[in-house]
């Protein structure tokens, strides 16, 4: 093992202080939203669902975050180290239809069940408590190997770089995104994946422009290439069009492009991160939110990639490049092993900080999706019914901090047993992609037949498990063990049967079998009572109660305009608009641009490469754009309010305070 680039010090600095930093700030932000806005975390709906008033641009960042694991920029940059540039067209495409796709949900969501805190409470209100169950299995092994995946893929990098503990890397990542989660709730995670998402673009552009602009070891798109081509040369690339790297005809990525496509429909339909986005996302505005998510997201993947992943090839014998063993691929190291070696510390530290971001973000979505289910799933469904939103709000508080624990308590155990991220990534589509077609049916379709979605999700997950290891067997002579369960062919078996089996039975069986279901059922769930709004400046109400008051009258107007954007005819008119522009990109994505340039086996010139690298940087901007200066766009009243009560309180202490609705208006 090479020594690491940084000291063990910038481990523990920027695991532990810039984490503390991130959680004191996060601490800052709640409290200047308490105070100068209607809006407070001591109401359950805004600590779970931030008041269901989230406007699109955020919403927009919050997914572009929360699909920003580690893998995003670790396992793109090893596939396209190993397969060149199919690689991370694989990767953004395979991942970013899902999020396009999942626009249909979130309008089925509001149309559906417009006041659910889970999906999984549709699916308990519909087919009842046997249903529930088998769901919720498959909604809790989606968290628990997402949450894997982000702390293998961050305490590898951070041990790599720096020398610092894997084992303490595990625990102490989680602990400072649970401390603002706790204090913030869903608005604070939302402007974390804000704050974070900013520093990842800014950092990719640097890396961006060091390697095709400055660099004196590659500096221009033309270098790159003629690296490309002699790498090529002196190790062909099995599979690969004349072994070269600058070539879409890949067979072994066009394999892991399939795997990839499967194993991101489950963490995106199963995962409580989405579907918290949308339920905490303006009825009017969700379907928006999702198309941008997922368009802004492909550019983090597939520019990040292109960079340090072509550049851990071109590099390939450089005296600075360290070597790279199949180990290292699969735990993602070539990007921070080529950022070490164009800029030194300072680039093994960039990609440390880019990483530990990523990796902080998606962690808050993964702890306030999980605190979620566990609070309304379990506490409230079968502990306690009847619990006051005081007990939900303390619960909801503890299931934060006890997945912060189980998530350290995974990463070590995966460590232990030597599962890496890359081996997990590809594995994921087999345990979870059974489920993904039937929980789409039961969300979407009145005619789902319950027992086809729960007897195909069962009988899918079977499938995938036996046709991974029988395959495994086949091509590896009887032997099964990490490294042979781990090849493109065992893991592409096991993932099409999965999510073959389960979507077959599933629908199969809604045909013939067809139900008839009133989704008036789930839109009563947690459906608001009408109160009168009591005085909020009776001298009874002590401060803490007279500004929990305020914040759920405020939320209770952002309620009452988000009713207003409920009107079904609306709702459905937006889940056509998602279907058929999430359904086209999808072909345009994965089929009309991707399978024509494999087929031709076209070895691209200086021009070519030159053309998919400034179309990605483009893209780039693009989506920088969409989740950086839109949400400041849209916020922008917002924001006038709060410097205005902040300016008021400099002068008049006291005056700036948001006093609360003073008249319940319709605008």
């Amino acid at each position: 093992m090479s020594e690491p680039t940084l000291p063990q010090a910038a481990g523990y600095g920027v695991v532990v202080g810039i984490g503390l930093f991130f959680s004191a700030f996060m601490v800052g932000l709640t409290a200047i939203q308490t105070r100068y806005t209607g809006f407070s975390p001591k109401s359950a709906d805004e600590f779970n669902s931030a008041s269901r008033s989230v406007k699109p641009g955020l919403i927009a960042a919050g997914i572009v975050s929360a699909w920003t694991w580690a893998a995003t920029l670790l396992q793109s940059s090893a596939v396209a180290y190993k397969y060149g540039i199919s690689g991370p067209w694989w990767y953004g495409s395979g991942a970013t239809i899902q999020v396009l796709l999942f626009a249909q949900l979130s309008a089925k969501l509001k149309l559906n069940a417009p006041h659910a805190y889970t999906w999984l409470e549709i699916v308990g209100a519909r087919w009842g408590k046997l249903a529930h169950g088998v769901f919720l299995f498959f909604g809790l092994a989606t968290n628990v190997i997402v949450s894997s995946m982000l702390i293998l893929g961050g305490s590898a990098t951070v041990t790599d770089l720096t020398g610092m503990s894997t084992i303490a890397a595990c625990f102490l990542i989680p602990i400072g995104v649970a401390i603002y989660v706790v204090v913030g709730g869903m608005r604070a995670t939302l402007l974390c994946d804000y704050t974070h998402t900013t520093v990842l673009f800014a950092i990719i552009f640097v890396f961006v422009f060091t390697v095709y602009a400055t660099s004196n070891k590659i500096g221009s798109i033309s270098k790159m290439h003629e690296l490309l081509t002699a790498a090529a040369e002196q190790a062909p690339v099995p599979g690969n069009a004349h072994g070269s790297y600058i070539t879409m005809r890949s067979k072994n990525g066009l394999i892991f492009g399939v795997i990839n496509v499967i194993g991101n429909f489950a963490t995106v339909f199963q995962d409580q991160a989405y579907w918290q986005r949308a339920i905490a996302s303006r009825p009017a505005t969700c379907v928006k939110a999702y198309l941008l998510g997922g368009l802004a997201w492909f550019a983090i993947p597939f520019m990040f990639s292109t960079t340090l992943g072509l550049s851990a090839v071109a590099l390939r014998g450089d005296p600075s490049m360290r070597v790279l063993l199949p180990a290292d691929v699969s735990a993602g190291l070539p990007a921070p092993s080529a950022a070490a070696a164009l800029l030194g510390k300072s680039g093994a530290a960039a990609v440390l900080i880019v990483l530990f971001l990523a990796v902080t973000s998606a962690t808050s979505a993964e702890l306030i999706a999980v605190s979620s289910i566990l609070t309304y799933d379990i506490y409230k469904k079968y502990i306690n019914p009847t619990a006051t939103e005081a007990q939900v709000l303390k619960v909801s508080h503890g299931a934060v901090a006890l997945f912060a624990l189980i998530m350290g308590l995974l990463g070590v155990i995966f460590f232990y047993i030597g599962i890496s991220m890359g081996w997990l990534y590809t594995f994921m589509g087999v345990i979870l992609g059974s489920a993904v077609v039937p929980i789409a049916l039961a969300i979407t379709w009145s005619k789902a037949n319950k027992w086809g979605c729960i007897g195909g999700s069962i009988a899918g997950f079977i499938a995938g498990i036996v046709a991974w290891l029988v395959t495994t067997a086949t091509l590896n002579n009887n032997v099964i063990n990490v490294t042979t369960s781990g090849g493109d062919y065992e893991m592409l078996a096991g993932n099409l049967a999965a999510i073959g089996v389960g979507g077959i039975i599933a629908t199969a069986s809604s045909y013939l079998w067809p139900e008839d279901f009133d989704f008036e059922i789930t839109r009563a769930i947690n459906a608001p009572v009408t109160r009168p709004l009591q005085a909020r400046d009776s001298p009874e109400v002590d401060e803490d109660e007279k500004r929990s008051k305020e914040g759920v009258e405020a939320a209770a107007v952002e309620n009452d305009e988000s009713d207003n954007e409920l009107d079904p005819a609306a709702l459905q008119k937006a889940f056509r608009f998602a279907a058929w522009s999430s359904v086209a990109l999808t072909v345009i994505m994965i089929i009309l641009i991707p399978l024509p340039l494999f087929f031709s086996s076209t070895i691209y010139g200086v021009a070519g490469l030159s053309a998919w690298v400034i179309i990605g940087m483009i893209w780039t901007f693009c989506s920088a754009f969409i989740v950086v200066l839109y949400p400041l766009w849209e916020s922008r009243a917002a924001l006038v309010q709060i410097a205005t009560g902040v300016v008021k309180d400099i002068f008049s202490p006291g005056s700036g305070k948001f006093k609360g609705h003073t008249e319940t208006s319709k605008s």
